[in-house]
């Protein structure tokens, strides 16, 4: 796999992660996900979001 199409991958991933965090903290509807979680899913997907936006930027 070239690494372009494995970084936008990555990116992808790390944007769903960071969705399902946030939708978890902005909505109480989810409740079989606690809010730690829900909070290390956000903080880490936003991380991998910017990363491989820097990686796919260069």
């Amino acid at each position: 796999m070239k690494n372009k199409t494995q970084t936008i991958i990555t990116l992808l991933c790390s944007l769903l992660i960071f969705a399902f965090g946030m939708f978890r903290i902005f909505t109480e509807s989810l409740s079989s996900t606690p809010l730690f979680v829900a909070y290390i899913f956000a903080i880490t997907g936003l991380i991998g979001v910017v990363t491989n936006g820097i990686l796919l930027g260069k």
